[in-house]
């Protein structure tokens, strides 16, 4: 197997000099950290992509060209698994000062806003509620630019469980949300994507 970085354990020479490497650390850090972002908060953010890429320098395992985004957003979701305890605490309280934050009135945009505060909480707990590994490909479905086959690179599943987990984990919201229209924002029912 090729070791992707700068020497492997043995001391051998990687297949990846240290320029290249910091190509491909220039390439891929700020998607990593968008979605960690996302997914976390800035500040955890920073230390899971670090943390991301410390692990895949270390790996012995070196993907395909065209997978070394889906790969480094494979180790990102298990470093945020390792977290999801505090994780799921975080959306419960999340969800919790959501429905005691008082609405800010606005007279053009309070029924927008009553929808949402209403709904957040709602979301917060439905989120908290799933399984680990559906909210991970769910959330990898919803905050990356990630296809089915993308998401099964990054969660090592085959394809057909990334669906399957994706049909489990929208039935799941879609309940405890009262809605059958889940879909990542900024996209219509028709542009979802696909493998």
């Amino acid at each position: 197997m090729t070791h992707i970085g700068p020497e492997s354990d043995d001391g051998a020479k990687s297949s990846r000099s240290p320029q290249e490497w910091g190509e491909f650390f220039d390439a891929h850090h700020n998607a990593v950290w968008r979605y960690l972002c996302r997914r976390a908060g800035p500040t955890v953010a920073d230390d899971l992509a670090g943390e991301t890429f410390l692990r895949a320098l270390q790996s012995h395992k070196a993907p395909a060209p065209d997978a070394e985004r889906a790969w480094l957003y494979g180790i990102a979701t298990n470093l945020l698994r390792e977290r999801s305890r505090k994780q799921i605490r975080h959306l419960r309280a999340y969800g919790r000062l959501a429905a005691s934050t008082p609405e800010m009135p606005d007279p053009d945009a309070v029924a927008d806003r009553l929808d949402a505060a209403a709904m957040a909480p709602v979301l917060t707990v439905a989120l908290a509620n799933l399984k680990p590994n559906e909210r991970d490909t769910f959330l990898l479905y919803a905050l990356t630019e990630l296809d089915y086959a993308g998401i099964a690179v990054a969660m090592g599943v085959p394809i057909g469980t990334v669906r399957s987990r994706l049909h489990r984990a929208r039935s799941r919201l879609q309940q405890a949300l009262g809605t059958n229209d889940i879909k990542p924002a900024g996209t219509s029912a028709t542009q979802a994507r696909t493998a």
